[in-house]
């Protein structure tokens, strides 16, 4: 009788007594939702709310990312090369246009994981994408002329295998065994070093480009986000509670709007206006198995090690956006919400599947886009009349990102920037890292392990990086747990 009686007293004023979403959770009960196998499906407005905070860090964030892919993809299959583009008949602006169809099937993908119930802000396999080019670099840049396009066939045949990685571990479910058994020293070391190595990202890949802009944007975000003076601030006052709760939109809009004119370390937009245009028959002609054909036995034996070593830099994702949900979620009594690594590699699996067939991706489906998720959980942890629902951010967020890379003035207008807000990203990634990973540290073991591993992760690959985490596990506590497993303590 008690329990209710507290239930009732901490029962947030006014609770899901509005129109929508239109099924309504009992209090500290999961989000209703279609169940489907292991994905519960859930609808906007039906199931969750649309939430315009998040859809305005979905027009700037999600779409600078996406350009941001679209860049890399265009660079890696030689599309900005003059002769291939003559080839293919295009001119400069136009091969972007036509590129950006594979940023449009990505943002779609996106969407998939929220939809079927991962409580996740996907991304990119981000810390793979430096070991991915180097894997393709085995094979020279596309010849269109000549019809010449193995790096792409390599690209297909390791986006699939990757999708295989995922499957398999989802449905036999080894992927939910494997991020449990972890033990707590790795996993910290694992999230700390995600950290470390988002931030040597900032400083030496993205400052260097413009160094005022990345430091002040970066900077607006960390005040923002995380400084108590502030928080406090917005708590009294309405006008500053907007502000807040809009995350690193601010810094978005200074990277757009003010620094180009006032710092000038990037060039003013050109805008373009109408919808993004589509070219998914010529995409499918050119890049993917229906126009080029399937790629021979030998490019899958090549991206074999490539694959493994990706799903293992994958499974860190796993283990970071667990405790970032756990973390988030443990701030809010009025709803559950469940992390599950075995769907959540499935959905993984769906990702990749389709990207490989239909417009391969350079960057690959990664299941957690640590920044993105950090931005919400960290307004969500401000209570029921920030976020009535955690489905509110998450799925609006990537259902908007949709939306907003059909709207080519925006595209357009974002994409001088696209270096700066994937600067932010990082940089956000860095700082809140570090906070969850130290907190996930309960001994000096614990401590001295991820440390390791983090450093270990800053300079090898991280294939390297866990083999020496589990080495130092092994040599400093291995002992210890076994020991407790076979003499459990009594009660």
């Amino acid at each position: 009788m008690s329990e209710t009686t507290e239930k009732k007293v901490v029962t947030p004023e006014g609770f899901l007594s509005g129109t929508f979403p239109l099924k309504k959770r009992a209090y500290g009960a999961e989000q209703p939702g279609i169940k489907i196998g292991p994905f519960m499906i859930r609808i906007p407005l039906i199931h969750h709310e649309w939430s315009w905070t998040e859809m305005a860090a979905a027009l700037f964030l999600g779409v600078a990312c996406l350009g941001a892919g679209v860049t890399t993809t265009m660079t890696t299959f030689g599309l900005d090369d003059p002769a291939n583009i003559a080839a293919l008949g295009f001119d400069e602006n136009s091969v972007f246009l036509m590129a950006l169809t594979f940023g449009v099937l990505n943002a779609i993908c996106y969407y998939l994981p929220s939809l079927m119930g991962d409580p996740v802000v996907p991304g990119w396999i981000t810390p793979a994408l430096p070991l991915t080019l180097k894997f393709l670099q085995q094979w020279d840049l596309p010849n269109y002329a000549t019809g010449q396009v193995d790096r792409i066939y390599a690209m297909i045949a390791l986006q699939m295998l990757v999708a295989l990685c995922f499957l398999i571990m989802g449905a036999t479910g080894l992927g939910r065994m494997l991020v449990d058994a972890v033990p707590m020293g790795i996993k910290a070391g694992i999230v700390l070093g995600a950290g470390i190595t988002a931030g040597i990202n900032v400083f030496s890949a993205r400052m260097p480009k413009a160094p005022w802009t990345v430091a002040i944007a970066v900077l607006m975000s960390y005040f923002f986000l995380f400084n108590p003076w502030f928080a406090r601030k917005a708590q009294t006052s309405n006008f500053w509670r907007v502000i807040r709760n809009q995350g690193v939109v601010p810094a978005q809009l200074f990277a757009i709007i003010l620094a180009p004119v006032l710092l000038k370390e990037i060039p003013l937009p050109v805008i373009q206006w109408g919808l993004t245009p589509l070219s998914f028959g010529f995409v499918l002609e050119h890049f993917t198995i229906f126009g080029i054909g399937f790629p021979a036995a030998s490019f899958f034996l090549a991206a074999i090690p490539s694959a493994l070593t990706t799903y293992i830099i994958a499974f860190s994702d796993f283990v970071l956006a667990k405790e970032v949900v756990t973390e988030a979620t443990a701030h809010r009594s009025d709803e559950t919400v469940i992390f599950d690594a075995g769907r959540s590699n499935l959905v993984s699996f769906l990702r990749n599947a389709i990207m490989s067939l239909f417009a391969p991706w350079v960057p690959m489906c990664g299941p957690l886009w640590a920044s993105g998720l950090l931005t919400i959980t960290e307004r969500y942890k401000r209570g029921y009349n920030t976020l009535h629902t955690y489905w509110d951010g998450v799925c609006t967020f990537r259902a908007a990102t949709v939306i907003a890379v059909l709207i080519l003035p925006l595209v357009t207008l974002i994409k001088p920037a696209f270096a700066i807000f994937f600067g932010i990203t990082m940089g956000v990634q860095a700082f809140a890292c570090g906070n969850i990973g130290m907190r996930m540290c309960s001994t000096a073991n614990d401590r001295g392990i991820a440390c390791i591993i983090a450093a270990a992760l800053a300079y090898y690959t991280p294939a390297q990086a866990l083999l020496v985490g589990v080495i130092v596990w092994l040599v400093v506590d291995a002992t210890e747990v076994f020991r407790k497993k076979r003499q459990p303590e009594q009660a």
